[in-house]
């Protein structure tokens, strides 16, 4: 008898708070009989079966046939993104097509290992066509080895850690949506979009005339239109290790006392901050300790500037605050939904939006300090 199987059996009268005495009795068997198919020494009966099953209140087929393996499927592999033969994954379907996100790197975004969809099956994945430079390198093909079936899976992909929220109310949804979330910036995230990679892609891009998410979404997404719903508005500037003690301008103060920065990746709406800084202040880059370094999100900012692997860094002020440390403000900004008129039909888009209009994430987001929810949930803009 399968380890498996036999472990369900016990695992499943454990749970009924059942010892093997009453699982027999209930049954109508031997004792003998649940000790022997528990340690794997007797293959039940048909009869035997359905009588443990009936006892246990499970589908027999639960307990003694597991489901058939599932044949690999092909999904995209985004670009910029890296997985081994055999590499965990996470899936979701966007536009009718599978897409896996690898489970390692940034895509490994929480302080406990992720629930895996898939592995990634042996075989180098074949690029859709031939990269270009306009539109840079494309989304790769690759077989995958489903774990389990697939259910409603929403896919997001932004900067603000508190994306990671809207797990919870997804679940308690009929049917429930689970969430995959991507940590990048906003303008990687905007590309994705783009090109049918993701359901939703968070922005807070500073256009020229100072607002916020006007121009960038509809220029990127021109070709498929979309809708703009609010999330959240925060402020953004330095998170400032407390050792420091009060800075006047913190990124002089880098420049001149080679205090150690931390930065995030190209096309990140923080690192455009910063560079605008600079060059007001006419600082070079060369001039300032850690400018290269890149990180995929706020939290990871923060939680370098709090274990001392930098001095300062520009992320947002929950993020700040949530590590205890010190922040200085440079603007006041505002961070959207960004719905590709693609996706906005799916499952997972519409529990999206019945979450985005619920009291629960409201709640979640208002008991951070630092947030302001009431932005949450509007129709900002369609384009």
């Amino acid at each position: 008898m399968p380890v498996a199987e036999r472990a369900r059996v016990r695992l499943l009268r454990l749970a009924r708070g059942l010892s093997q005495d009453q699982l027999a009795r209930e049954a109508g068997i031997s004792r003998q009989a649940v000790t022997g198919i528990e340690s794997g020494r007797w293959d039940p009966s048909i009869r035997v079966a359905l009588a443990i099953a009936r006892a246990l209140r499970a589908p027999v087929e639960d307990l003694f046939e597991g489901p058939p393996p599932l044949s690999p499927v092909e999904a995209l592999l985004p670009p910029g993104t890296e997985t081994a033969a055999g590499g965990r994954l996470r899936l979701a379907e966007v536009g009718g097509r599978l897409v896996a996100l690898p489970l390692s790197g940034a895509g490994a975004s929480t302080l406990g290992f992720e629930p895996a969809d898939a592995l990634r099956g042996p075989g180098e994945p074949v690029p859709l066509r031939a990269p270009t430079e306009s539109a840079g390198p494309p989304p790769r093909r690759a077989m995958v080895q489903p774990l389990g079936l697939r259910r409603p899976t929403l896919l997001v992909a932004g900067c603000d850690p508190a994306l990671a929220l809207l797990a919870g109310p997804l679940r308690q949804l009929d049917p429930p949506v689970e969430l995959v979330w991507w940590p990048c910036g906003s303008v990687r995230a905007l590309a994705l979009a783009e090109a049918g990679l993701v359901h939703v892609a968070g922005a807070h891009l500073r256009d020229r005339a100072g607002s916020y998410n006007r121009v960038g979404p509809a220029t990127v997404l021109a070709a498929v239109g979309g809708e703009i719903v609010g999330f959240a508005r925060w402020r953004q500037g330095w998170a400032l290790s407390p050792e420091l003690g009060p800075l006047d301008d913190p990124l002089a103060a880098a420049a001149q006392r080679g205090l150690r920065l931390v930065n995030r990746e190209a096309g990140a709406e923080a690192r455009r901050l910063l560079d605008r800084e600079r060059r007001h202040l006419g600082i070079d880059p060369g001039q300032l300790s850690g400018y290269r370094t890149e990180l995929p999100g706020h939290l990871p900012v923060a939680a370098a500037v709090a274990t001392g692997l930098a001095d300062l860094g520009i992320t947002t002020e929950p993020a700040a605050l949530s590590l205890g440390l010190a922040f200085d403000p440079l603007t006041a900004e505002r961070f959207d939904l960004v719905l590709p008129r693609t996706t906005t039909g799916s499952v997972a888009v519409q529990g999206l939006l019945r979450v985005l209009g619920g009291r629960e994430m409201r709640g979640q987001l208002e008991a951070l300090p630092g947030y302001d929810a009431s932005v949450l949930g509007s129709a900002v803009a369609s384009f």
